[in-house]
């Protein structure tokens, strides 16, 4: 192979890498839309802990978790429907199902204690799953993980909504608000 050949091979293979990166860049990430980012009501989803005080009835109380099929498992009315739900429709429906035949004039109270996680990936230096604290931002996750690597771009993050059904991902600044089941990427910059 003459050095002609060489570096047109080699001058090519360079080439192509550079033109794929270029099509998959973060830059071309949408910025996320107004109001996406806002908490609103709070869902319950599979993970979730959930504290329930059925008042008068300390054996029907206590601390419960919302399984993978998105249920409680409640004493005497057994599974009880609680992802997608806020805790003022599980407290209703609990108290509901209470009063039929077991409780007379339920009141019940329901609060999350324990989130769901939300998860950081790129450069950070301890990418993973990461236990959500409310008030949380883009850059508190960034800490959370120990910070960002050498070749972080840490003007933006990308972030993925985990109540978004379509599971876009968005181009957001570092103050952004980091929710439960969030997946929060840094990307790397390239120069």
């Amino acid at each position: 192979m003459d050095r002609r050949t060489v570096l047109r091979v080699f001058g090519f293979s360079a080439i192509v890498p550079a033109i794929a990166l270029a099509g998959c860049s973060p830059m071309d990430a949408p910025p996320e839309p107004p109001g996406m980012a806002e908490a609103g009501d709070y869902t319950l989803g599979p993970g979730d802990a959930v504290r329930v005080v059925v008042y008068g009835e300390e054996a029907l109380s206590g601390e419960f978790r919302v399984d993978g099929s998105g249920t409680l498992a409640m004493p005497l009315i057994g599974q009880v429907p609680a992802s997608g739900r806020t805790t003022r429709q599980v407290e209703q429906d609990l108290a509901k199902r209470l009063e039929r035949g077991y409780v007379k004039n339920a009141k019940v109270s329901a609060e999350v204690i324990n989130f769901r996680p939300f998860f950081i990936l790129g450069e950070v230096r301890n990418p993973g799953q990461y236990p959500f604290v409310n008030g949380m931002t883009a850059l508190s996750a960034v800490a959370a993980a120990g910070g960002y690597t050498y070749r972080a771009q840490e003007g933006y993050v990308l972030v993925t909504r985990g109540r978004d059904p379509a599971k876009k991902t968005y181009k957001a600044p570092v103050t952004t608000p980091v929710l439960p089941d969030d997946v929060v990427r840094i990307p790397e910059r390239y120069f």
